[in-house]
């Protein structure tokens, strides 16, 4: 049965914002540092955290009570409720002017801009542009675009091995790593993301539908953020636009891709068939 959506209702929510703050500490750069692959050091006052550090900060905190069934807060409040199951996150873009240094206090200025409604082969399908703004007392260090989507639950018939994707030839430059379960928990408790796909094998497996963890979108786009970034003089592109494009699981080797082109590097996130799970591009 498809579920009813009022999206004259839900496009009310549109030029709502919130605003939260929190502080870039030490010990949160030592370990995102950890979890993204890199040496956590001993970070000081005024050290560069990494490049997408704000992702953890002053994420919502909600009540056990206030938490549906797939572990995220029940909908309404700031995010429109929209009456599908199922969130994820599909992509979006960065504009980096600033690095966020330890000992930074953060203010975060969110706002939806826009909700669509689209049908996909697994039903409706509905969108949530949300625009960001983080600055700290020296301005705006990141401008962001974030999409989010919304989907039906999952059928039986879903379990099925979905159709087989296209594998694509391995970048000019390329790293590999292995998608462990205890990479998935680390980046979930750093933003405080109690999203079940990512933890709970069984949820995933029997009422998901997914044959494994998910790995997160954000934590693939961080990767690839820092990968971008060690190839091109250890510096931020100036925009990094990503979406994803197939689900990427837990128990497997994964690789980080990167293609120059004229203006930067086309990045890319693949599965151990060498298949595409997140695409972007990043421009200096």
């Amino acid at each position: 049965m498809t579920t009813a959506i009022d999206l004259d209702h839900l496009r009310g929510w549109i030029g709502r914002s919130e605003t939260a703050t929190d502080l870039v500490t030490a010990q949160l750069v030592r370990g995102l540092r950890a979890t993204l692959f890199m040496d956590p050091g001993t970070p000081q006052r005024g050290d560069a955290a990494p490049y997408t550090v704000h992702w953890c900060l002053a994420q919502p905190v909600a009540p056990m009570a206030a938490l549906g069934p797939d572990g995220h807060p029940t909908r309404g409040g700031f995010l429109p409720p929209v009456p599908l199951p199922r969130r994820m996150w599909a992509g979006g873009q960065l504009h980096f002017h600033d690095r966020l240094r330890v000992g930074d206090e953060v203010t975060r200025t969110s706002t939806i801009v826009d909700v669509t409604l689209k049908s996909g082969s697994t039903g409706p399908l509905c969108f949530v542009t949300v625009e960001h703004a983080t600055a700290t007392t020296r301005g705006v260090a990141i401008n962001e675009r974030q999409d989010i989507v919304y989907r039906e639950a999952a059928k039986p018939s879903s379990a099925a091995p979905p159709a087989p994707r296209a594998s694509a030839a391995p970048g000019q430059h390329r790293r590999t790593h292995f998608a462990d379960p205890v990479l998935l928990f680390r980046y979930s408790a750093l933003t405080f993301n109690g999203h079940r796909i990512h933890y709970d094998r069984d949820y995933v497996t029997k009422v998901e539908g997914y044959p494994g963890l998910v790995f997160h979108g954000p934590l693939q786009a961080a990767l690839l953020v820092e990968f971008a970034a060690t190839l091109h003089r250890d510096t931020a592109p100036r925009t990094f636009d990503y979406r994803g494009v197939s689900p990427l699981f837990d128990g497997a080797e994964f690789s980080l891709n990167a293609n120059e082109t004229p203006t930067g590097l086309a990045v890319w996130t693949a599965n151990a068939a060498g298949v595409p799970t997140m695409k972007a591009t990043a421009a200096w």
